[in-house]
């Protein structure tokens, strides 16, 4: 699927699910900026590799909890770009912990960094996009939105609040020739599931009908197609990479 000539803004692109989609964006042709907060060798390492292969791309230290880091960097992909075509929210993080232990920074750490984040990217993005009478927004949620583990409650809200705002977002968005719709992975092979994987073992091939624990490649394949012209009557979905993990079907 070709994006040549489009312009993606992708967040938390240095590493993991974020930097697999930097590379098949990159691959299929579009100009790709990738935002990072603390991963300056990563961000380093990845531009330099894509641009070693031809590909322009380029990297934004910020912080996307900053709420003026959305509106800016949109504004400078613009001012170099001309235009913005693909806007990726990835950018995420953990800090789990029951509940009733869970002091108030966790849960306002993750919320901030997980879906403030997505409305002042998508925000300022739409702006562009309404003008341009094109333009796709794909936000990376979780089935941990749906299916919850101990110790999610400020993650699984986050999650789940992005995926009725992808939902909401899409019906005010449609007309104007702009598709909004949301990945949910499931167990993926990253640093931020890392614990959560080595705590399970084994249990987790059992519980993944596919038997194997999703790659990064797994949802960035996904996130090309609703970025392509492919994707162009799809929109308000929330579309599940789990290896069918959400079936509910143990494997023996």
């Amino acid at each position: 699927m070709s994006l040549n000539g489009q312009v993606a803004l992708v967040t938390g692109g240095s590493r993991g699910i974020g930097k697999g989609i930097v590379l098949a964006l990159a691959q299929a042709g579009a100009k790709v900026v990738f935002v990072y907060r603390g991963s300056a060798e990563a961000a380093s390492t990845l531009v330099a590799e894509l641009t070693a292969q031809g590909h322009p791309v380029s990297a934004v230290q910020a912080d996307v909890a900053d709420p003026a880091a959305g509106p800016r960097i949109v504004e400078e992909v613009v001012a170099s770009h001309g235009r913005i075509d693909i806007l990726v929210n990835n950018a995420g993080i953990i800090r789990d912990g029951l509940f009733i232990g869970m002091e108030y920074d966790d849960w306002k750490a993750v919320l901030t960094t997980n879906l403030d984040s997505v409305y002042h990217f998508s925000r300022a993005a739409a702006r562009v996009m309404i003008r341009q009478r094109y333009g796709r927004i794909i936000n990376i949620s979780s089935v941990a939105a749906d299916y919850v583990n101990k110790g999610q409650c400020n993650y699984a809200a986050s999650k789940g609040a992005i995926n009725a705002f992808t939902r909401a977002l899409a019906v005010e968005l449609a007309s104007r020739n702009v598709t909004v719709n949301a990945i949910a992975p499931g167990f993926i092979e990253t640093d931020m599931s890392e614990a959560v994987r080595n705590k399970a073992g084994d249990l987790i091939s059992k519980l993944i009908p596919m038997r194997r624990v999703g790659k990064p490649e797994d949802i960035a394949g996904v996130c090309v197609f609703l970025a392509s012209a492919a994707a162009a009557y799809l929109t308000g979905q929330v579309i599940t990479v789990d290896g069918g993990l959400s079936l509910g079907a143990a494997s023996a």
